[in-house]
């Protein structure tokens, strides 16, 4: 079973730039494709952003698109967040997860979650 701790969350103003990472430990990181979702209070948890094992390929929420970069570091075991242009509508826990199998925007696909990092934007 893999284990993911996930860092990087604060406070930033509109318009500011944070950059989440998500450390991983026990099996093979390098095997499995990797996922950003959040979820904000009282709301369910959405998709953010996912890259495969090999890192060539990337995919985004439409709300995302332009503004984060999702990238990760096999020899590290680390997943990264780079969040810029960020929006009050934004905030929310941001939670790491490892893919299992099948679509990488639906949360079923993902088998191991971290326990999130708070982002908060102010306006």
């Amino acid at each position: 079973q893999v284990q993911l701790v996930e860092s990087g969350g604060g406070l930033v103003q509109a318009g500011g730039s944070l950059r989440l990472s998500c450390a991983a430990s026990g099996r093979t990181f390098s095997n499995y494709g990797m996922g950003w979702f959040r979820q904000a209070p009282g709301k369910e948890r959405d998709f953010v952003a996912a890259i495969s094992w090999s890192g060539r390929n990337t995919v985004y929420a439409d709300s995302v698109k332009g503004r984060f970069t999702i990238s990760r570091d096999n020899g590290k075991n680390m997943v990264y967040l780079q969040m810029n242009n960020l929006k009050p509508e934004d905030t929310a826990v941001y939670i790491c997860a490892a893919h299992k199998q099948g679509d990488y925007v639906a949360r079923g696909s993902y088998d191991t979650w971290g326990q999130g990092t708070q982002v908060t934007v102010s306006s």
